[in-house]
């Protein structure tokens, strides 16, 4: 049995205007497989109250589906979940498999996607990573190269921008990162994912950024899945997964589908000393 070494206190406090009743999916619990580490429940709670539906959808992920009635309408929960306090395993030698030898589940992982333009950016990819080593080494090539390219800049963020806007402007936030290198990962034939959650600035400086939810993303390699952060571009410690999809579109933690304001946004991650 693993050792739980961390306690990592999480939340967030959200609240959306609406001019109707308008049919809401929101996207905020943590992934079912770390729902055992759980210390304390995780209780969405809602103001003004609701019925909700909740469902797991076609990636593994906890959703919420409910009619936000029209005003001010407030969603927040806070939790505690136990952690193993390590860093992310780094695995070097990790091999490529081969396309013919993939799962047929993970094939969806190589294909183009919504805020991944694989067929913008293959030629680029080949030319710049065709002669680097195959499995891992290729994949750090790859975030290595993304993490330098872009610029960080909260001032700059746009969710709209995808994967090739993002190569082309050379600026965005953790989701440009994120998509650029799964969009690049996917045109060498390496299965990649985006993931989204929280990851606190536990064994790292703090920065004095207002927190919020960050995307990194995983591949796979001789059969497991790995984690990479290529905004960061070192191993982390605390990773908690809300969701996983092809890109951001499938993991948004709020879908409206009506016209909306968000009106306040606070997130918080933090070890428990």
């Amino acid at each position: 049995m693993e050792t739980r070494l961390m306690e990592i206190r999480a939340g967030y406090d959200i609240s959306i205007e609406f001019q109707a009743p308008t049919p809401l999916i929101l996207m905020l619990d943590i992934r079912p497989e770390r729902e055992p580490d759980l210390i304390t429940p995780q209780q969405p709670a809602f103001e003004p109250w609701v019925p909700v539906q909740r469902y797991i959808d076609g990636f593994g992920s906890r959703c919420t589906r409910l009619l936000a009635p029209a005003g001010i309408f407030r969603t927040w929960a806070e939790f505690t979940v136990y952690d193993s306090g390590r860093h992310e395993q780094h695995v070097y030698d990790a091999k490529q498999t081969p396309v013919q030898d993939l799962p047929s589940d993970v094939l969806v992982f190589l294909l183009g996607s919504r805020y991944c333009e694989t067929d913008l950016l293959s030629d680029f990819a080949w030319s710049m990573f065709g002669n680097s080593p195959q499995g891992w080494s290729r994949v750090q090539a790859i975030v290595d190269y993304v993490h330098s390219h872009i610029t960080f800049s909260y001032a700059n963020a746009r969710n709209t921008r995808t994967a090739w806007e993002g190569w082309n402007e050379r600026i965005g936030v953790c989701r440009d990162f994120a998509h650029l290198a799964v969009t690049l990962c996917r045109c060498m034939n390496i299965p990649a994912r985006y993931c989204t959650g929280y990851l606190g600035d536990i064994g790292v400086p703090v920065v004095p950024d207002p927190m919020d939810f960050s995307a990194w993303f995983e591949v796979w390699l001789d059969g497991v899945w790995y984690t990479f952060d290529a905004r960061h571009n070192v191993p982390r410690i605390g990773r908690i997964v809300i969701a996983r999809g092809r890109d951001a579109a499938d993991v948004a933690i709020s879908t409206s589908f009506g016209p909306h304001l968000l009106t306040s946004f606070n997130v918080t991650t933090y070890e428990i000393v």
